[in-house]
């Protein structure tokens, strides 16, 4: 195969959730990611722990990592005051900290599937959120889920709806090889996409419609889920953006070493592009 563009590399928190902010931006540095994405997930940790947003954007720009997004608002397709209420103050704290973008995760709850009860849903949210985010200079990246009972599986119904509400330009997809490999969509998107989510599954027995979380790990040579096929064809079709590591498997999470892990895995996708 000929080769492709050598492409740029970024940390996920979820790679090392249990390290403070500085910490984790220096972990970054040390693989040499000059970009990450932050959580609002990560329990006793920022952003849920009060950590101000300016705080987090000096410790990154002190470590001369750039903050691709806030991950993530989780039910973004269940539009309601509370959801309105919560976006707000993501996108504030994401121009605050200067994260570039917001996270938007579907619900995964096994509601809101039906045939036309979930495109009206993307439309309505998404029609909501545009001017919210537009106000505060902060793209949405949709991130579809291949699981089952998830609301927006097809990437291809997302960047539909994109466009029927005039929303190139405020929104981009997320390309998640994890989900990509779930859902069994061909089509990449590479045009629209913002941002690549990366993690491999090696557990030689789990079924595909079993694959969860907790089986994410990094990518290496008994990768399951194609991701440097991925890669290959996503960079191959212009995607220039950074490949975002986001496993989330305990194995990982319990490295002693995340540094050297997270540099095999780097130079076992580089070499093989």
């Amino acid at each position: 195969m000929p080769a492709v563009r050598s492409p740029s590399f970024a940390l996920n928190h979820m790679v090392a959730p249990s390290l403070r902010p500085d910490a984790f931006f220096a972990l970054c540095r040390k693989v040499g990611a000059a970009q990450a994405e932050i959580r609002n997930d990560l329990a006793g940790n920022a952003i849920i722990d009060g950590t101000p947003a300016a705080e987090i954007g000096s410790q990154a720009r002190d470590a001369e990592v750039s903050l691709i997004s806030i991950n993530a608002l989780q039910r973004f397709n269940d539009w309601t005051p509370a959801r309105e209420a919560e976006a707000i103050e993501l996108a504030d704290y994401a121009k605050a900290a200067g994260a570039a973008a917001l996270v938007l995760v579907p619900v995964n709850d096994g509601s809101g599937r039906a045939d036309g009860e979930r495109q009206q849903n993307i439309r309505t949210a998404l029609r909501a959120l545009k001017s919210i985010l537009r106000d505060r200079g902060v793209l949405g990246l949709v991130e579809p889920l291949g699981f089952a009972a998830c609301s927006l599986r097809s990437k291809h119904e997302a960047a539909e709806a994109i466009t029927d509400i005039d929303g190139i330009g405020a929104f981009k997809l997320v390309h998640d090889t994890f989900h990509h490999h779930l859902a069994g969509e061909p089509a990449l998107f590479a045009d629209m996409t913002g941002l690549v989510h990366i993690s491999g599954v090696t557990d030689k027995d789990v079924q595909v419609d079993d694959m969860r979380d907790p089986h994410r790990v990094l990518v290496d040579e008994n990768d399951r889920l194609d991701n440097v096929g991925q890669i290959r064809t996503l960079l191959s079709a212009g995607y220039a953006g950074p490949l975002s590591f986001e496993p989330f498997s305990p194995a990982v999470h319990t490295l002693e070493d995340p540094t050297r892990a997270l540099a095999d895995s780097i130079a076992f996708i580089r070499a093989r592009l």
